[in-house]
């Protein structure tokens, strides 16, 4: 079944539905799904969970029942709604990937050899190589050329169950490549079918430009102020800014001076944080009132601390971990998942999906590492990736869960519960993805 014309959408037959209704999840209820389980039908009917959308949002989550009831009382027809069956599979939210790196040019294969070799991520960013040289393809690749990558991978994105995507730009590294990168991503989201969240990440790495000028890292993060973020603004795409807060890299004062003036702006911030070494990043976000601290692999003592306290409050700084990028790296630590929970601190999951350090764009593989390296559960890797991970991106009013109110965007599982969802390490276990009310992609009919 592929998208049609009426307006609305019943899904019904499931065996389970995960809700993930209630809001952010952290501690203890990081594990909570909010989970509906097919029942035997009683005198008040069906008691198999099913959902309905009408224009592109939730108007009634339950048992069918209860659900047919709640149509009839808002005088939604049947005959507006097209009907689709779970067949006793598990429905959940789409899945939202809060933090890529889409649009880039070329590959850097190479590097997996020089680290095989004893080379690291930050020696081969110093010698030109790393994300600079992904900035050199980049800034030589056609609008069309970087829009059919982006294409291509937001495709297999869909068909792995993810319905919402956060795009980084960070490949240009001069005003005219980012403002071009967020132009192209917010061109991607405007055709769909998967919706795209545009961060400016200007301070990836300092630009080659600036590398031979004295106290280049200044020198550049000044540039990104007074040029680049003001003609971001300006242009109207991105929804937050991001900054690539390490040693040798960027510092956190210079990551703070970057992302207090993207607040003052108005946007929303967030950043990498304490990925290979520790960097105060973590620190950093808690004080600032980021969005979300990602990778955190190198977190210290001090930083769980700051993001614990934070938790506490109203607007707690969700840890988007990466355990990917961390495996592809061959990194000493990878997140420490359970401290962060356990600390109450709201975790969300991504792929990281670059060319250099995670060039994986599969979600379910990104939930399967968080249970299987960071001893995660499947239900705290469900909740990661759907309600926090919209959290992360400032939309968890409108995204990340089954409720009304909220957009209609949804996977069915081949499963008939999100606890194997992490189990079948490789396989792609999708059966149907839902975006807006609209099926956008089926296992039994791929798009060609």
């Amino acid at each position: 079944m592929m998208p049609s014309d009426r307006p609305g959408l019943l899904v019904h037959s499931a065996a389970e539905m995960a809700t993930l209704a209630g809001g952010v999840r952290r501690g203890s209820a990081q594990a909570d799904v909010a989970r509906l389980a097919a029942g035997e039908a009683g005198a008040e009917g069906p008691a198999d969970p099913a959902l309905a959308a009408y224009e592109g949002r939730i108007v009634a989550v339950g048992r069918l029942s209860d659900v047919e009831a709640r149509l009839a009382e808002i005088g939604i027809p049947e005959s507006a709604l097209a009907r689709l069956d779970a067949r006793r599979g598990t429905i959940t939210p789409g899945l939202i990937d809060p933090h890529t790196h889409l649009l880039f040019s070329g590959t850097r294969h190479a590097e997996v050899e020089m680290r095989q070799r004893g080379h690291s991520y930050l020696e081969i960013l110093a010698a030109g190589g790393g994300i600079l040289q992904t900035v050199r393809m980049t800034r030589a690749a056609s609008d069309e050329e970087l829009l059919d990558h982006g294409r291509h991978w937001l495709r297999e994105m869909l068909s792995h169950g993810v319905t919402t995507v956060e795009v980084k730009s960070g490949y240009g590294l001069n005003t005219e490549t980012e403002l071009r990168l967020l132009r192209l991503a917010d061109r991607l989201g405007t055709e769909g079918p998967v919706e795209i969240v545009p961060t400016f990440l200007g301070a990836h790495a300092v630009g080659p430009e600036f590398r031979d000028t004295p106290n280049a890292a200044e020198a550049y993060v000044d540039y990104v102020v007074n040029e680049q973020l003001p003609q971001v603004i300006d242009q109207g795409v991105a929804k937050s800014c991001d900054v690539f807060c390490e040693r040798g890299v960027f510092d956190a004062p210079l990551a703070r001076r970057l992302l207090a003036a993207a607040r003052d702006a108005g946007l929303g911030v967030r950043l990498h944080a304490d990925q290979i070494q520790p960097s105060t990043g973590a620190e950093l976000a808690a004080e600032i009132g980021a969005l979300s601290a990602d990778h955190l692999s190198a977190v210290t003592d001090q930083g769980i601390e700051a993001l614990a306290n934070v938790a506490a409050g109203q607007r707690p700084v969700v840890a988007t971990l990466l355990p990917i990028a961390s495996f592809y790296l061959a990194e000493e630590h990878d997140a420490p998942a359970r401290r962060l929970i356990e600390a109450g601190v709201p975790v969300a999951l991504g792929t990281d999906f670059n060319p250099g350090t995670s060039p994986a764009p599969n979600a379910q593989l990104a939930m399967a590492f968080a249970v299987h390296r960071l001893g995660m559960s499947s239900a705290e890797a469900l909740a990661a990736m759907t309600i926090n991970a919209a959290a992360a991106l400032g939309i968890a009013d409108s995204h990340g869960s089954l409720e009304v109110g909220k957009h209609a965007d949804l996977t069915i599982w081949e499963t008939d519960s999100h606890a194997l969802l992490p189990y079948w390490l490789g396989a792609n276990l999708v059966r149907t993805v839902v975006k807006r009310g609209r099926v956008m992609y089926s296992a039994d009919a791929p798009p060609v």
